[in-house]
């Protein structure tokens, strides 16, 4: 059976890489290729952020934690690294809870009211996409370059991956952006990751990495704006430095933004065209394409078996 996948991002790779590793002649047509993508500028950890329907994605969450967990030992661009998150208010165990190891309750510094740690899969992410290309390569699978005016009809099913670019290609408006803004700082002898959400406009996180730290960050919904803001960079790096203090010595790198495709639901199943043709749309996961990449990748390769 011939597959092609739109999209390129991490959603659309791991979707691809199942695929072909489970014996699927795949073909990978995006108008970004990997590292031009909103994938690439991620922090990123497996947490899931800014996604529903909260059943499905503690499911997907699930898988994809357990096969971060294993590739770990494999992937030199998957870590596991303990860290914390401190709460603006009190709150229950989140409902992906269950597959943490060692989620534990933290004493919050001042300004927050609650907090925990536990240890999570970090990825490096444009380490990360060159890995996943490598792996469709070696199952077969291609990648292309491709501005494409609507889905392709000459596959046995296409996989719609294209995050934003849904708009057009599932003539979708409620796919929307909420726009990130990160920096990387050199590394100054971090080790632990840290979520700080004073609201929503004061999203703070801090990702060590091997060789750099990503400093975050911004989530503004319906914002097309790809363009760094300077006074943004400073208030983030500023809130960042107050829960940490070693980056007020970090020599900045670079900044970069990308923009979530964010959605009411997150969308992934099976329909077919007027002409009977399958069509499987596997996009709209807002801030965690990531964490559920394996989740819906799975889900996307068992409603392949089923056409």
């Amino acid at each position: 059976m011939r597959v092609i996948v739109v999209g390129a991002g991490v959603i659309g790779l791991t979707c691809a890489v199942r695929l072909a590793e489970g014996g699927y002649d795949v073909a990978v047509f995006a108008r970004d290729l990997p590292l031009e993508t909103t994938s690439a500028v991620a922090a990123a950890i497996w947490y899931p952020y800014l996604s529903a329907p909260e059943d499905r994605v503690a499911a997907w969450s699930r898988t994809a934690y357990e096969e971060f967990s294993k590739l770990a030992e494999l992937e030199p661009s998957v870590r596991m690294r303990r860290g914390r998150e401190f709460l603006a208010e009190q709150k229950p165990d989140p409902r992906w809870a269950d597959v943490l190891p060692d989620l534990t309750r933290v004493s919050p510094p001042a300004g927050f009211e609650d907090g925990w740690s536990f240890t999570t899969a970090v990825i490096e992410m444009p380490a990360y996409l060159q890995s996943l290309v490598k792996r469709l390569d070696q199952a077969g699978g291609t990648l292309t370059r491709a501005a494409l005016p609507a889905l392709p009809t000459t596959a046995d099913v296409v996989i719609n991956c294209a995050g934003l670019g849904a708009r057009l290609t599932a003539s979708d408006p409620t796919v929307t952006p909420v726009r990130g803004q990160v920096m990387t700082v050199e590394q100054c002898g971090l080790t632990e990751w840290l979520v700080a959400d004073r609201s929503p406009s004061e999203l703070t996180y801090v990702v060590p990495r091997e060789h750099d730290v990503v400093v975050g960050g911004t989530s503004q919904p319906n914002d097309w704006n790809l363009a760094v803001d300077q006074s943004t960079a400073d208030q983030m790096l500023e809130r960042a430095a107050e829960l940490v203090p070693q980056l007020r010595k970090a020599k900045v790198i670079r900044h970069r933004v990308g923009l979530r495709p964010a959605r009411p639901a997150i969308r992934c199943e099976l329909v077919r065209t007027r002409t009977g043709e399958p069509v499987i749309h596997c996009y709209g996961h807002g801030g965690s394409g990531v964490t559920l990449s394996w989740g819906c990748a799975d889900e996307v390769f068992g409603l392949v078996q089923g056409i």
